[in-house]
């Protein structure tokens, strides 16, 4: 077997990447430090997975949860059912499982994956819910602070973190602000009309591109 795992963390301070490389020494660690609402085969790292499969590098993946393949129920399964097309192996570490038993597909495992999958989305879909909630109580109360002062995004890393608005825009210049951010997003990945029009501004007057 030539092993992967792939993580994905949204900051580099959340896990020590030293001791992980050192306790996994028989797999190549593939590491996206990124949001998880990007798709899978849109991170950098599961880029370089992906094609490491495709050139016969790698055969067996762990992820340590489910919602580690991907940013949505339907992502998730597509990237499962993508490595599994492909004769990968993937083994989820907090489930004990592995997609494949003797290279049939494992029953087992495709059941407790997809219902786990969409409890992941409903959980973050809900999260997304009770945070909005709680910034439109705080407005109402007058103590909504937004965004520290002093922190804040460069150009590139706004349009990096809204990929969807910019390939909505390309896709889409005549429509209204309104409009794009109700194509862009979904139900974990919501965007505004400023948002729209804060990137459409960044796009407009500056070179920069998002890959």
């Amino acid at each position: 077997m030539k092993k992967a795992r792939y993580i994905r963390q949204s900051t580099k301070n959340q896990t020590n990447l030293r001791q992980l490389a050192k306790a996994h020494p028989d797999e190549e660690l593939f590491i996206d430090i990124i949001s998880g609402s990007i798709p899978f085969d849109e991170r950098p790292e599961g880029k370089r997975l992906i094609q490491a499969v495709e050139t016969g590098q790698i055969n067996y993946v762990s992820f340590h949860a489910i919602d580690r393949a991907g940013r949505n129920t339907i992502n998730v399964l597509q990237t499962l059912q993508y490595f599994y097309d492909k004769g990968v192996v993937v083994k989820i570490d907090n489930l004990g499982l592995e997609s494949m038993i003797n290279n049939k597909a494992n029953p087992v495992f495709n059941l407790i994956t997809t219902i786990l999958s969409e409890l992941s989305s409903l959980e973050k879909t809900s999260l997304l819910e009770r945070q909005a909630e709680g910034i439109q109580q705080a407005k109402l109360k007058g103590i909504y602070k937004g965004r520290a002062e002093g922190t804040f995004d460069t150009p590139e890393q706004t349009l990096q973190k809204h990929k969807r608005v910019v390939r909505a825009i390309k896709m889409n210049p005549t429509l209204s602000l309104r409009q794009i951010a109700k194509l862009a997003s979904d139900s974990d990945y919501k965007v505004s009309a400023n948002t729209v029009k804060k990137v459409k501004e960044i796009m407009l007057n500056s070179n920069l591109q998002v890959a």
